[in-house]
């Protein structure tokens, strides 16, 4: 069967099995490091009358960068301190349509600072899917600043700037299922 455009009504959770949430970060000012976390949870309601309302949950301490060294040091303190803050979470707080997509706002918890965000999101459509019920595709991006969140650290180059950007694009392929 072939992808709609009508979200039935109802709880559709993430399938992380076919998801990824991802980040990139700047090194050394002139390259990119990309991660991801392993370990996520999240829902989308949505109501009879088509309003919506989102949650994820992220374990931290589930980045990888595949570097094992690199992700050690982003659960310590200077990052994510992952043994005090073990979740970081995101709630909306409200749907935007913008042309041909929409804007998710919500609020973003990382290290127990919460800060306004906003996901430009492209919706993929709605498939019957593989039996168990219709699954539904979502692409999403937005940049923070990582000193919002707490996340200071600054590593200064001899010839000027940083170890580590302050932006992070986060990028999100997310599939949700149905509940039925």
């Amino acid at each position: 069967m072939s992808t709609n455009n009508a979200l039935t009504p109802g709880k559709w959770i993430i399938d992380p099995a076919h998801s990824t949430l991802g980040f990139v970060a700047r090194h050394l000012m002139v390259s990119k490091v990309r991660g991801r976390f392993t370990d996520f949870s999240g829902t989308l309601i949505v109501n009879e009358d088509g309003s919506a309302h989102a949650e994820a949950e992220i374990r931290v301490d589930s980045v990888t960068t595949d570097n094992e060294q690199r992700d050690a040091h982003l659960r310590t303190a200077d990052f994510f301190h992952a043994e005090q803050f073990p979740t970081a979470t995101f709630k909306s707080t409200g749907f935007r349509v913008v042309g041909d997509d929409f804007v998710v706002d919500g609020d973003f918890t990382i290290r127990g600072v919460t800060k306004p965000v906003s996901l430009t999101v492209e919706f993929l459509g709605v498939n019957a899917g593989m039996g168990a019920g219709p699954v539904a595709g979502f692409e999403a991006n937005t940049v923070i600043s990582r000193r919002d969140f707490d996340i200071t650290i600054d590593m200064p180059l001899p010839d000027g700037g940083t170890v580590i950007g302050d932006k992070i694009n986060l990028n999100l392929e997310v599939e949700v299922g149905l509940q039925g």
